[in-house]
């Protein structure tokens, strides 16, 4: 076998692959061996079959069969031969397969870019400081307050004002014409919130139940709903009924009936702060996570592999819905374009892509790897995080062949608190550090 490694880019390689023609016969013979045991062709004995009639017969499929095994051996040989790994399927290109012929074929495929990170330990970076008050502690309060809060549909004959929970049909037109997928029955709308669009909410308001109502809206070109963006669309509303939220006492007892473990309102209170103080501590640890590799990845250009950006992207966009198919929607129910989003994500995903094959490189450079107890610890982390039995989970990704995948983002983590404790915190108020940001 002989192996040839072309340059098309920095991160996409073409490998020429050229089997013996002695290998290719050997594949065949042994193929045709193999079909001439089974083959039952009228006139001819088990095991008697002329190889002539046998290619007559099952030329093409022995053909694609020997191709695929020929390259199924040879092809992970010559990747390690050429020291270059891909990213993704490759692309196979071949000529056909012919007998006493040798069988040459190419694979275009994607690699990890090679580059070379400097100066990225002792970095000074900002962290903001931050501290929880009592007024922190009184608006997730109120939260949950309105969470438990009950709607009540309101008895006295009055016009809907904002903040009402209206229940409403509606339809749209076009130029007298039903708009497809733009009607609701029974629709739940917060008069306040412009959920939908301002000039709706606005509308609604003063209107009573049973009331009905036209309306004209002017969409943005920029409207989230592709199907109405750009549109003058002719809205027929109708109230159906009014409700207003009734909200419980902050009392010792409302505190009681949200777990055991409140006894008081005090309690619940507490309670509070220390979930404020861990979530303040999470995100500000994120941010200043992230401006420490902005700032390592600064002057370092390098071209990125579009197989792992889309996968990035497809990652994003399958979580978008999987999040709406939760709520009962859709992409196609919200009127917005999977390929728009495709776009809309691509610069977040390369940043990510860029970020992560650079934390890579200073695991290579550094010998930062993942081993028994830091794979252990993972895995007890996604247990509790998945509310589910360690062995359940080890099995579960193991079952899935998702062990490297949990591997990789470990050696992420690990490297960038590597980072972490190797910079130079400074510590800034949040309004200073954001003043700053604007500066830049």
């Amino acid at each position: 076998m002989k192996t040839t490694l072309e340059e098309i880019s920095p991160v996409k390689k073409k490998l020429l692959i050229e089997i013996d023609s002695q290998e290719v016969d050997k594949e065949l013979n042994q193929a045709y061996g193999e079909i001439r045991k089974k083959a039952k062709i009228p006139g001819f004995r088990p095991g008697k079959v002329p190889r002539k009639i046998l290619e007559t017969y099952f030329g093409n499929q022995v053909l694609d069969d020997v191709t695929r095994e020929l390259i199924s051996k040879s092809f992970p040989k010559a990747v390690d031969e050429v020291k270059t790994f891909p990213l993704g399927q490759p692309i196979l290109e071949k000529e056909p397969l012919k007998q006493g012929k040798d069988f040459i074929y190419s694979a275009i495929m994607e690699v990890r870019p090679e580059f070379e990170v400097k100066d990225y330990l002792g970095l000074e970076v900002e962290k903001e400081t931050f501290s929880v008050k009592e007024k922190d502690v009184q608006n997730r309060l109120e939260e949950i307050r309105k969470a438990n809060g009950k709607l009540t549909s309101i008895e006295e004959d009055r016009s809907i004002k904002e903040g009402d929970y209206v229940i409403v049909d509606y339809e749209g037109f076009e130029g007298g014409q039903a708009l497809e997928g733009i009607k609701a029955s029974n629709l739940l709308v917060r008069v306040g919130n412009n959920d939908f669009h301002p000039k709706f909410d606005e509308a609604l308001t003063g209107l009573k139940k049973e009331d009905e109502k036209e309306l004209v809206i002017d969409f943005e070109e920029d409207f989230y709903h592709t199907k109405l963006a750009a549109k003058s669309v002719h809205f027929r509303t109708k109230i159906i009924e009014i409700k207003e939220l009734v909200l419980p006492e902050l009392d010792d007892s409302f505190a009681k009936t949200l777990g055991a473990d409140f006894n008081d309102l005090d309690s619940l209170k507490n309670e509070l702060k220390k979930s404020i103080i861990s979530q303040e501590e999470k995100r500000v640890d994120g941010k200043f996570k992230e401006r420490l590799l902005e700032k390592i990845s600064q002057g370092i250009d390098f071209e990125l592999p579009e197989v792992l950006v889309d996968a990035e992207v497809d990652f994003s966009i399958g979580r978008l819905k999987d999040s709406m198919q939760r709520s009962g929607s859709t992409l196609e129910k919200a009127g917005i374009s999977e390929a728009d989003l495709r776009k809309e994500f691509r610069p977040a995903s390369e940043k990510r892509v860029k970020e992560m094959l650079i934390l890579d490189q200073i695991a290579k450079q550094d010998q930062i790897d993942i081993d028994d107890d830091d794979l252990e610890r993972g895995y007890k982390d996604l247990a509790e995080n998945m509310r589910q039995d360690l062995e359940t989970v080890k099995k579960y990704y193991e079952a899935r062949g998702q062990v490297d995948a949990i591997k990789e983002k470990l050696l992420n983590e690990k490297t960038l608190n590597y980072l972490v404790d190797h910079a130079k915190i400074l510590k800034e108020e949040k309004d200073e550090l954001s003043q700053g940001n604007r500066d830049l």
